[in-house]
């Protein structure tokens, strides 16, 4: 088995500031031409970049799977699982450095648009029924980290002056009511 180390991977002029890095440990492989091996999505895309490899696309990425997600997505009310916490992270990712190895690729990317625009549009409604209605908690089910990050700074402003706004309404309602 040929052995290969992570100093490989960096260039060169950092290895005289980095003479040992640690980061990484363990075995992969073994790397017999034509068989499919699961190694880090950071591994496989560099030697993709390489071309040392060909990359297979997860199960889930695949054209009927991804319609059928967007199609639930679109009638359910709440978030529907999806079929990876990280299907935006690795559909940019794969696309962007293989795309030549996923079959269909642009009805891919259209998809997981579709699928990405229509939780952010369902998300939004939730956010504005949920300050509306002046709510003190809310579940979110099924959303994925980057979904929650996109709008998170934007529904905790709300919710800061919600009880700015409330804390205000009831210290003049107490001053009101010992006036009488």
């Amino acid at each position: 088995l040929p052995s290969w180390d992570v100093r490989d991977l960096l260039p060169p002029q950092i290895l005289p500031i980095l003479p040992f890095l640690h980061l990484l440990q363990g075995e992969l492989g073994p790397f017999n031409p034509g068989l499919p091996v699961e190694v880090p999505l950071w591994l496989a895309l560099n030697l993709k970049q390489r071309q040392k490899c060909r990359l297979v696309p997860p199960d889930w990425m695949d054209v009927e799977k991804l319609e059928q997600t967007r199609d639930q997505e679109r009638k359910e009310d709440t978030f529907t699982p999806m079929p990876n916490p990280f299907y935006m992270e690795l559909t940019k990712l794969l696309l962007n450095y293989a795309a030549d190895n996923i079959p269909k690729a642009d009805e891919i990317r259209t998809l997981v648009k579709d699928i990405w625009d229509t939780r952010i549009a369902k998300l939004r409604v939730s956010a504005d029924s949920f300050v509306r209605q002046q709510e003190a908690h809310a579940r979110l089910d099924n959303l994925t980290l980057m979904e929650i990050s996109t709008t998170g700074a934007f529904l905790t402003q709300a919710l800061d002056h919600m009880y700015k706004l409330r804390s205000n309404l009831q210290v003049g309602a107490n001053v009101e009511s010992q006036e009488f």
